[in-house]
């Protein structure tokens, strides 16, 4: 019964369960998720059905993917079995080839770059007309060699939530009769008992790359997805995940259930006031698919500092932290506070 037991996966995060005695049933140490025996069953079956199907699949991907290693900074990243050499997208040096990659992070879609390359440079150039105080480098044609297209592993989820919100809530009115004004003030006692679902909740599997940026550049049309095919890696590079759907369960999680927690507000309309008491989000079960997000991505040095831009391949929304020309900065303000010295000089002498 024990060795069974242990066979057990978290539907959520796929962490290994264990049966805990006092609450009769699996708790996941790592997302703290809880299951009863019979859900705990069901959800492992189709794991272990889906599992079966995507094997032939993966040992595929293995054969025709070459996986390059970044002596410089350590990142790994994939190309089909034709790229001979490339550079790393983080620091700009070449990599070399490592040998060819485990089936198991195949991804099993694929959004294609809709963006090209003249593309993605014009709304760079775009973004950068809007920055007055960008180093020169910055926008040397140069760097703009370094702008990659690189397909970003992206673990997508769909969440499936129970959620429960008490609240006391207010309904506030007003009027007036003769001489006086009257204020009626009534309280409410609202609940909410709802079951939620969240379709594609995107966590960027790669550690390198900001999640924060990633976000910024949503959002991605999943509609607009293929299955996968080496092909598509023609001409653009990939980032091999090193980040786990584990680890980036609390993310999903967190949005999920923050979203749950504005819906079940929202729907308590009505009221001048909404004071809640209490908000419970249970995430049941997660559904997750491994895919490649099409992105543009850009790193530059300055300043001992690293600076990243990316455009998402396949919408163009932009997101970046630009780095600041401090002597051109000082410079400009220089020059301000000499103009207004001067036409305070200037208008002394006209009062004068």
């Amino acid at each position: 019964m024990s060795d069974t037991m242990q066979q057990y996966k978290c539907p959520n995060c796929a962490a290994e369960l264990r049966f805990h005695p006092n609450r009769q049933g699996f708790v996941c140490e790592y997302c703290e998720s809880f299951f009863t025996p019979e859900e705990c069953k069901a959800a492992n079956e189709q794991m272990n059905a889906h599992a079966a199907q995507i094997a032939q699949a993966q040992e595929e991907f293995s054969q025709q993917s070459q996986l390059y290693s970044c002596p410089s900074c350590g990142a790994e990243l994939i190309t089909d079995q034709n790229t001979a050499a490339t550079e790393c997208y983080y620091c700009h040096n070449p990599v070399v080839l490592k040998g060819r990659l485990s089936g198991e992070y195949r991804p099993a879609r694929v959004i294609p770059f809709k963006v090209s390359r003249e593309e993605a440079h014009n709304i760079f150039h775009e973004w950068c007309k809007k920055r007055w105080f960008l180093p020169r480098s910055f926008l040397s044609d140069s760097q703009l060699l370094h702008m990659q297209g690189v397909y970003v592993p992206f673990w997508v989820a769909d969440c499936q939530i129970h959620g429960q919100m008490r609240a006391v809530c207010k309904q506030t009115r007003s009027w007036r009769s003769g001489n006086y004004e009257y204020t009626e003030t009534k309280e409410f006692d609202v609940f909410r008992d709802a079951s939620l679902q969240f379709k594609g909740i995107p966590a960027d599997g790669a550690s390198k790359i900001e999640d924060q940026l990633m976000e910024s550049i949503e959002p991605f049309d999943y509609q607009a997805a293929v299955p996968f095919e080496m092909a598509y890696l023609s001409g653009f590079l990939s980032d091999k995940y090193d980040v786990n759907k584990s680890q980036v369960f609390p993310r999903i999680r967190n949005r999920a259930v923050n979203g749950s927690d504005q819906l079940m507000r929202a729907s308590m309309t009505g009221y001048s006031s909404i004071r809640v008491t209490q908000s419970d989000m249970q995430v049941l079960g997660t559904r997750w698919e491994y895919m490649l997000l099409p992105v543009w991505f850009m790193t530059y040095q300055y300043a001992g500092r690293q600076y990243s831009f990316a455009i998402n391949g396949q919408s163009g929304k932009q997101a970046g932290t630009p780095p600041l020309n401090t002597a051109k900065l000082l410079l400009v303000c220089a020059a301000v506070a000499l103009g207004c010295t001067i036409l305070g000089t200037i208008g002394g002498l006209i009062l004068s």
